[in-house]
């Protein structure tokens, strides 16, 4: 059986949630404590989740976990497109996700966790605009179509966990990270789109 390692409120963690119930997988997931990533090391050799067990093989790193369990269960529904040009196209797009959309909140909250007096905060200000102008951007993608490149993807699964934090906030969470997401990701009347896309990315399964 699958054994994913994980951790409350992550982002990445629910990345491989939506993949694994997409897919109709069955998995033991144990439940790390934020603070405590003894038990992830252990098994992984470094802190971060999630950490995906297979059979003794290990696989780190959120895309790359959903990469692996749309090659390893062929016969489930899949999470890229079958056509070579359009599968291509899913995984640019997540690559720039991950290098050029992550950059500006975790830029952010490292400027942010610096003591008071450190902290440059005309520079949060500008990597906020950014992150802001990015709703734009996936406003336009998702004109004439429900999900970010047509039919729910891999792209999909990338991005909503982060994006949703401009319409779905939950005021106990403790995490700065989420913060960020919330604070400057402020959608309007110019991102109907972008709200919709996000309520019905919700109402997916997770496990």
């Amino acid at each position: 059986m699958l054994t994913l390692y994980r951790v409350e409120l992550s982002t990445n963690v629910e990345r491989v949630a939506l993949a694994l119930a997409h897919k109709g997988l069955k998995v033991r997931s144990v439940v790390v404590p934020f603070e405590d990533r003894a038990e992830v090391r252990k098994i992984s050799g470094q802190d971060l989740v999630p950490v995906l067990v297979d059979d003794g093989k290990v696989v780190v790193d959120s895309m790359e976990i959903v990469r692996y369990l749309e090659e390893k269960f062929t016969d489930s529904p899949p999470l890229y497109p079958k056509d070579p040009a359009r599968r291509a196209d899913c995984l640019v797009f997540i690559d720039w996700f991950n290098r050029v959309w992550k950059r500006p909140p975790n830029d952010m909250e490292a400027e942010l966790s610096k003591p008071e007096g450190q902290r440059d905060l005309k520079r949060v200000e500008r990597l906020g605009r950014a992150l802001q102008g990015h709703l734009d951007l996936f406003e336009q993608m998702l004109t004439g179509r429900d999900h970010l490149l047509g039919e729910f993807s891999a792209a999909d699964i990338a991005a909503f966990p982060f994006v949703k934090y401009a319409a779905i906030h939950d005021p106990d969470d403790p995490h700065l990270f989420h913060k960020i997401l919330v604070d400057y990701q402020k959608p309007g009347k110019d991102h109907p789109r972008v709200v919709g896309w996000i309520g019905r990315m919700d109402r997916r399964p997770r496990v």
